[in-house]
């Protein structure tokens, strides 16, 4: 798949990733889906066992079929040191060399991570979006920032996610009874949009299924890594 040029370097200062965020965020458009989304590209990234490279899986799900069409992954060496709240410098460059090895141009970036869910609005989904000029959706397991109520138990339950008076995103119950996830606009689309395009992903487990299914490619491609590694002369 052919991708815009990505507008700026990965291996910068954390100030200056800092400042781009600040200036990238302004790009990100909450308007409602433009057409019918067919085909989901779920993302998730990992990284090697010897942390030197961030490992990247794309898994593309036909939401009318139920089924996965295709399926790529990627490694890239790292160029960014961790740092809370810039994880889009260590992970978007293996996810956009994942997503130019599909041969096919999915409807919709479903991101394993935030969206507006973050201090400077501009989580790996909003990042990944922007760069990519695609519609994107984070889905995260976890709270970055932000305050809320527990959404009721039954599937499809949800109550906002907000900073001071801001509505950020939602807590949503994808599943009776267990952990709700925190979904956010990455690109392209209403917050309404986003939870109902996670909620008719489902499968069955808390996970949307292009999520779920790209966390487990990633987690082979790992694997596969490790033992490679204790294979090695040097291992």
């Amino acid at each position: 798949m052919k991708l815009p040029p990505v507008p700026h370097e990965w291996n910068l200062a954390p100030r200056a990733a800092i400042e781009l965020q600040r200036a990238l965020a302004e790009q990100v458009r909450v308007v409602p889906l433009a057409r019918q989304v067919r085909h989901v590209a779920g993302l998730d990234a990992a990284f090697s066992p010897d942390g030197r490279y961030c490992l990247a899986a794309v898994v593309v799900w036909d939401l009318r079929e139920k089924v996965v069409v295709e399926q790529r992954t990627a490694r890239q060496r790292l160029v960014f040191p961790y740092v809370p709240g810039l994880l889009s410098f260590r992970e978007a460059p293996a996810l956009l060399e994942a997503l130019r090895r599909l041969r096919r141009r999915p409807d919709v970036l479903m991101c394993d991570g935030q969206g507006l869910a973050h201090p400077r609005r501009f989580g790996i989904a909003c990042h990944v979006g922007v760069v990519t000029g695609l519609p994107a959706v984070g889905c995260a397991k976890s709270r970055l920032i932000g305050r809320h109520d527990p959404p009721a138990e039954p599937r499809g339950s949800q109550t906002p996610l907000w900073v001071e008076d801001e509505v950020v995103g939602a807590v949503l119950r994808t599943r009776d009874g267990v952990r709700p996830l925190y979904i956010s606009v990455g690109h392209r689309m209403t917050l309404t949009d986003a939870v109902e395009l996670t909620l008719a992903c489902g499968g069955g487990f808390r996970l949307p299924e292009p999520t779920r299914l790209a966390d487990r490619l990633v987690a082979r491609e790992k694997q596969r890594g490790r033992r490679a590694e204790e294979k090695s002369p040097a291992g």
